[in-house]
């Protein structure tokens, strides 16, 4: 199959098939006498694989390890497992620093009154301005 047709079957489009073949996550595919990329059902498994991994979050050079481990036969699954649970630490890291963003976003917002004053107290948050310099006519 063609590249547009593994992008179809695996869900990576074929912009980034190219790009991961350029980085070396993925093998090139072979080619036809006119140098068009051949993709067999392997490569689209390895590409939807790829597509998870990247949905659950994990980096290129994370994913690019789980690919290797999982074509390892002979791996051990505490590497994997290292693996998963040092990213969901990472993920709970990150939730936590968007929660903090929405608490601090919905205060500002509630301190808006959002009417046609041009004094903003979100605009003052995001200048590092205190509110009282911005009524004094800083």
């Amino acid at each position: 199959m063609n590249i547009g047709q593994a992008a179809d079957q695996s869900g990576v489009s074929a912009k980034m098939i190219r790009y991961y073949e350029q980085i070396g996550l993925i093998s090139p595919p072979s080619r036809t006498d006119s140098n068009y990329r051949v993709y067999g059902p392997d490569e689209v498994h390895v590409l939807r694989f790829i597509k998870r991994a990247r949905t659950l979050g994990f980096s290129v050079e994370e994913t690019s390890v789980l690919l290797g481990l999982w074509q390892d036969r002979t791996r051990a699954s505490a590497e994997v497992r290292d693996i998963a649970s040092s990213h969901i630490v990472a993920l709970e890291t990150k939730i936590a620093e968007l929660q903090g963003m929405v608490k601090t976003l919905s205060h500002l917002v509630h301190c808006c009154a959002g009417d046609n004053r041009p004094d903003c107290p979100i605009l003052d948050d995001l200048a590092g301005t205190p509110a009282e310099q911005t009524s004094k006519g800083h």
